[in-house]
């Protein structure tokens, strides 16, 4: 049913007493009220609307199961709660030929009328999702496109549910109340609710981790209470203190900060040499702004903080707080790109994110606001922005590699994993030993031509002639690291002691600390000691070693060595009257504990290569405990096993969605209390890493002959499989 005086003419005989008004066509809820409040035949009172389109995430193998949420126009549709009601997972906002292969419809003309244009052989797949809002004896007059924006049509409720009723094959209806399902933080609160007590695990603590306590050391092994051991970790070596104030918060002192300043001038200084400049957008984003693309923004719903008070006074218009930046950024690409002369544009800015999505966050790893770069490009050519694409992932490759001392594993992501909004993500997979789990690192995405479709990003094609060129939209990029790497450096470094500073991103590479002095030392000695110390810190310092001395008085030199070994710091250079005499240093290294005799006269030489050793050799030992790590299985009674030993695992993969979602189903095991669990992820059950762009050179994968593991099917290459953060 495609024609306006059709669906009229039924909905008259369904309860439709008026005509429709026509008036200039619209795409978004703001044009329709100022379109209908210039529009003559319009009733005094009325309620807009909001019709959604939805596509569940499920088995390629499967029909189409979209669902079709009609709703006021305020209120909050929560795809996820969506999905709970109807047992079906990762709702997503349909694309264009979803719309108009199945709906015979396109963006801004969406209506509930568009189910009768589904045909007989979907018809029995969809499910329709209505606002119990809309049906209240009291709604009143209910505003729709019919069929199409530039007409409007208003009917009561009962007229709606007719209609839906009307639909032959549809089998699938459900009344929902949004105003129950509305998750706090996605929309405006109506009024200031008492704040929720103190939980034991993950909020707000009153445990020592939370308020600084006495104790020095870490109390638990690594291997014996992996989560435990990382806070404790983090807390006790100063790189880290629990916010009190707002659970999920945490704040990131000098020694974590200085780690995060290392990284940004490393990634800055390569950005910059492949001609990105770096910008600042708002941190506040309107609604209108926000939800201008809800395919996008949907799902951050409820991860939305918002800002409703200024000073004693409500805002007008509640404001929220960005939990990404598309939907800032890419309107005023639009405004800038006004020809082909104007690209590439490339930019990225430096921020703080806010996403109030979780109950168990995790120091670095999960928090509620945490600190990102993000860079967003556009390009004339696919070729040029898929070669800024693997650049950018080499630069994240070389901050872990070089800067962190972190293997990591470039490759790319399944159909499944990939960035909802893109044609291609690429990712730096880590691996950490202790929890035997994959860590995504980083990410980049070729975002093709769907936001600049989305955002009107276009241009006229250079290539073309004539004085009537063609538009093209551009191709995107975007691509972010945040101080999720801190953690992932803690977790693969640190040992039993404390941390393990690589020296490349220590805020303090050698510590020296005078020894040999006891209460019958006398001043003249110890002055020279000191001196010695001091001496031995100016000259590091100015040879560009970071470097400082520990005069504290009242501590053993004992403690002191405890202290700064579960600092990290890289090297220990110890200083006594013996030392003096032989006019030389003894050297103790964090990472294995070796001692070696430095003499004083080449001392800057000296340290400056076993720092450069120690960073190479930290390197090695945690690539080669990675490589030991991951199995190269090429039969399913092997899969799970090697899941189990805590190792990733490298199989022949068909690369089908299907075979995806059943590899995870089979491998799901318990979740071990002693691990922190990500709530995104499936509970233990293996999800595909990345495809890795370095493919095994044994037993290679034969076109037609080498088989899917899982399921018998050609296997395209190999893809690495495992349990995840």
């Amino acid at each position: 049913m495609s024609d306006v005086s059709a669906l009229v003419s039924k909905l008259s005989s369904l309860g439709l007493n008026q005509q429709a008004v026509e008036h200039a066509a619209v795409d978004t809820i703001d044009q329709w009220a100022e379109a209908l409040a210039s529009t003559s035949g319009v009733p005094a009172k009325y309620q807009l609307t909001k019709t959604l389109i939805f596509k569940p995430k499920q088995p390629k193998s499967e029909p189409i199961a979209p669902v079709l949420v009609v709703a006021r126009s305020d209120s909050t549709t929560n795809a996820k709660a969506i999905g709970t009601q109807l047992k079906l997972k990762d709702l997503r906002f349909a694309n264009d030929d979803v719309l108009s292969t199945i709906f015979k419809t396109q963006k801004g003309s969406v209506s509930p009328f568009a189910l009768g244009n589904v045909p007989e052989a979907n018809i029995g797949h969809v499910h329709v999702v209505v606002d119990k809002a809309l049906l209240q004896a009291d709604a009143g007059l209910i505003a729709l496109h019919p069929l199409q924006s530039a007409h409007t049509v208003f009917i009561t409720g009962d007229t709606l549910q007719a209609f839906i009723k009307s639909v032959s094959g549809l089998s699938s209806v459900t009344e929902m109340d949004f105003s129950a399902e509305a998750a706090p933080a996605a929309a405006a609160p109506a009024e200031k609710k008492p704040a929720a007590p103190a939980k034991a695990a993950g909020e707000k603590k009153t445990t020592e981790e939370a308020v600084g306590s006495a104790k020095l050391g870490v109390e638990v092994t690594k291997s014996e209470d992996f989560s435990k051991w990382y806070q404790q970790v983090l807390t006790r070596s100063d790189m880290l203190s629990y916010y009190e104030e707002v659970s999920g918060c945490y704040i990131i002192r000098p020694s974590a900060f200085f780690v995060w300043e290392q990284i940004q001038q490393f990634f800055d200084a390569g950005i910059r040499a492949l001609g990105v400049k770096n910008c600042y957008f708002p941190m506040f984003v309107s609604r209108k702004s926000l939800e201008r693309e809800k395919d996008h923004v949907e799902g951050f719903a409820p991860e939305v903080a918002w800002v409703t008070r200024a000073g004693s006074s409500d805002l007008p218009e509640p404001v929220a707080i960005r939990p990404t930046s598309e939907t800032v950024i890419y309107p005023y690409f639009a405004k800038w790109i006004r020809s082909h002369r104007d690209l590439p544009l490339k930019t990225n800015q430096w921020c703080s994110v806010v996403r109030w999505e979780f109950k168990n966050p995790q120091p670095f790893l999960r928090t509620r606001e945490f600190l990102w770069q993000e860079g967003h490009c556009a390009h004339l050519t696919k070729e040029g922005a898929m070669t800024e694409v693997r650049d950018i992932l080499t630069l994240y490759r070389r901050v872990y590699e070089e800067l962190l001392a972190v293997p990591v594993i470039e490759g790319i992501k399944s159909e499944n994993e990939k960035f909802a909004g893109g044609d291609a993500t690429t990712t730096v997979e880590g691996f950490i030993p202790e929890a035997g789990r994959g860590i995504q690192g980083g990410t980049s995405h070729y975002l093709g031509q769907n936001f600049s479709k989305m955002f009107n990003i276009a241009v006229e094609d250079p290539k073309a002639v004539g004085d009537d060129k063609p538009k093209i939209h551009v191709h995107q990029t975007s691509w972010g690291l945040s101080t999720r790497t801190i953690g992932v450096m803690v977790m693969v470094h640190g040992d039993d002691k404390g941390l393990v500073m690589p020296p490349r991103v220590a805020e303090t590479q050698v510590i020296i600390i005078p020894c040999g002095l006891t209460a019958d030392t006398g001043a003249d000695l110890r002055a020279k000691i000191t001196d010695a110390c001091l001496g031995v810190e100016a000259r590091l310092k100015h040879a560009g070693v970071r470097a400082d001395t520990d005069l504290r008085d009242g501590y053993t030199a004992g403690f002191k060595f405890n202290h700064w070994e579960m600092r990290g710091v890289p090297v220990r250079l110890e200083i006594g009257p013996k030392d003096l005499q032989k006019g030389s240093v003894l050297s103790v290294r964090r990472d294995n504990g070796e001692k070696a005799s430095l003499a004083m006269e080449s001392l800057e030489s000296s340290l400056k290569l076993l720092l450069i050793n120690i960073q190479d050799q930290m390197l090695a030992r945690a690539r080669a405990t990675m490589d030991s790590r991951i199995k190269t299985v090429l039969k399913w009674d092997d899969f799970v096993p090697a899941l189990s030993s805590k190792c990733l695992v490298l199989i022949p993969w068909c690369e089908r969605s299907v075979c995806e979602d059943q590899i995870k189903e089979r491998s799901t095991r318990d979740v071990s209390g002693d691990e922190p669990e990500d709530e995104k992820a499936p509970s233990m059950g293996a999800k595909s890493l990345c495809l890795p762009f370095k493919q095994p050179t044994e037993n290679p994968i034969v076109p037609g002959v080498t088989k899917c593991v899982q399921c018998g099917q050609d296997a395209k290459r190999y893809a690495l499989f495992g349990r995840s953060y």
